[in-house]
């Protein structure tokens, strides 16, 4: 009887602690994701580089030409060598040697950036109608910087396919075995 009694105090402690894990659980909401960190991050890196602007631009000011102001600043603080036109490695995809030309951000790194900043736009409030991370003269900027990174490294861009799974109708008479 007294092992039982040990166990009833065990099995209450266990469950009060629980229940206390769970109190705490339903306080405090899991981490954000990888994406969603990233994306509040970008948004407010975005905040900030408006503020600093001479005047100062509210988010509600916010245009095209202020995002692609903001992704031409980003390039001083890219790591992907970009070779101009008149530089001896243009077109080479492994340059032999090192070179003067620009670091500059990759052309998947800005349209990844978009991509959250066009979401958090929308998350904060913004229409999709007057969202400027959306519009027309941001694609066109992409697929200018998209084109221009391939030409200087010599490697044409090509859209991934969707891949289809053709399903073979099997007839009754194939077999993996060969016929003897």
């Amino acid at each position: 009887m007294s092992s039982n009694k040990g166990k009833d105090i065990v099995a209450e402690g266990s469950s009060s602690r629980s229940s206390a894990a769970a109190d705490q659980h339903q306080q405090n909401p899991p981490p954000p994701s990888r994406y969603e960190s990233q994306k509040r991050r970008d948004w407010n890196t975005f905040g900030q580089y408006l503020r600093n602007q001479r005047p100062p631009v509210a988010l509600s000011q916010c245009n095209s030409n202020h995002v692609l102001e903001f992704l031409r600043y980003l390039d001083q603080f890219g790591k992907t060598k970009v070779h101009l036109q008149g530089c001896m490695f243009f077109g080479q995809p492994e340059p032999p040697g090192p070179c003067s030309c620009p670091l500059k951000q990759a052309w998947g790194s800005l349209d990844a950036l978009i991509g959250r900043l066009r979401a958090a736009y929308e998350e904060n409030g913004g229409l999709p109608e007057t969202n400027p991370f959306a519009s027309g003269g941001i694609r066109i900027y992409l697929r200018e910087v998209r084109d221009s990174q391939a030409k200087a490294r010599g490697i044409p861009y090509k859209k991934k396919k969707k891949r289809r799974i053709a399903m073979k109708p099997k007839d009754d008479h194939s077999s993996s075995f060969p016929i003897q």
